[in-house]
């Protein structure tokens, strides 16, 4: 990440902890003077024009680069925040190379005479206790027998992170060193606790996973059941149309039927009004047969 921000400044040492906080973001400033406090800051180069530097962050390590040049404070950090106008490991860059360069501004102070200084043997004494406190930070008093140590531990360590096993004992390490050290057994349990949630969410993206499976088994079984339903409501509809137009026709023909009854009525009618005549025929050629049949029998006697 790279920033740029105006700055009327001459030299880097000017800018001291208010001027910084005045003109970046409360919080990364917060964190930048934890980080600072933490003794997480290594100066690697440094002069008044431009400082190159290393941050050990929460999530690894950070390189930086600040300078000024035409009239802006330019700030690089491999880190990726989006913190403006300036990260917190920036930050506490600017804030370790004040406080580094302290010390070095108050040897450059030309010495008091003679006369003066029973007086200021108390001044002096202060001073001389804030050049030996910022010295660690900077990483001078480092010894080599430490970083031997500490490489020796780190290759075991490795080893056991790749492993996922526990990190070696490091009792034995002490001071800049055993601050490197708690750190990274810091960062490795804070991968454990990230490996064990990341396991806990697999478990839960699985078992979600199966439970969208089965609700993607029966949606589709639900889906062929409301084919087959739609294939049988399309059956039943062609049905129904047949039986309507069934049922015109026999409207039909019970109309024509009806019209049929009535004739037939009259017919009957007809029928039963000729019966009578013809009883009446009937009986009058009965009534006939009889007188002749007496006629008949009256003619035969008297011959």
């Amino acid at each position: 990440m790279r920033n740029k921000i105006p700055c009327s400044a001459e030299r880097l040492s000017l800018l001291d902890p208010p001027m910084i906080q005045g003109v970046v973001d409360r919080n990364a400033f917060h964190i930048g003077n934890q980080y600072l406090s933490e003794n997480r800051v290594r100066i690697v180069e440094a002069d008044d024009a431009q400082i190159s530097s290393a941050v050990i962050g929460n999530s690894g390590l950070y390189e930086q680069t600040i300078r000024l040049k035409d009239g802006h404070l330019v700030s690089r950090c491999s880190c990726s925040l989006p913190e403006e106008p300036m990260c917190r490991h920036c930050i506490a860059v600017l804030l370790e190379y004040h406080r580094w360069v302290q010390p070095r501004a108050n040897a450059k102070k030309p010495k008091q005479p003679a006369s003066a200084q029973p007086a200021a043997a108390a001044p002096a004494g202060n001073g001389n206790s804030a050049t030996a406190s910022p010295a660690p930070s900077a990483g001078s008093d480092l010894k080599l027998s430490e970083v031997m140590a500490f490489i020796e531990w780190l290759q075991p360590a490795m080893k056991a992170i790749e492993l996922g096993q526990v990190l070696p004992d490091s009792s034995r390490l002490s001071g800049e060193v055993g601050l490197w050290v708690q750190t990274i057994r810091s960062l490795d349990e804070r991968r454990r606790e990230s490996e064990e949630v990341q396991g806990t969410l697999e478990s839960e993206r699985r078992d979600r996973e199966a439970y969208v499976g089965r609700m993607t088994q029966q949606l589709q079984a639900s889906m062929a059941e409301v084919k087959a339903a739609q294939s049988a409501s399309q059956q039943l509809q062609q049905e129904v149309a047949t039986y309507q137009d069934m049922f015109v026709k026999v409207t039909e023909i019970a109309s024509e039927v009806g019209g049929y009854d009535s004739q037939i009525k009259s017919i009957s009618a007809e029928l039963l009004s000729k019966g009578a005549q013809l009883d009446k025929l009937a009986n009058s050629f009965r009534e006939v047969a009889a007188a002749l049949k007496t006629v008949s029998r009256s003619t035969s006697s008297s011959h």
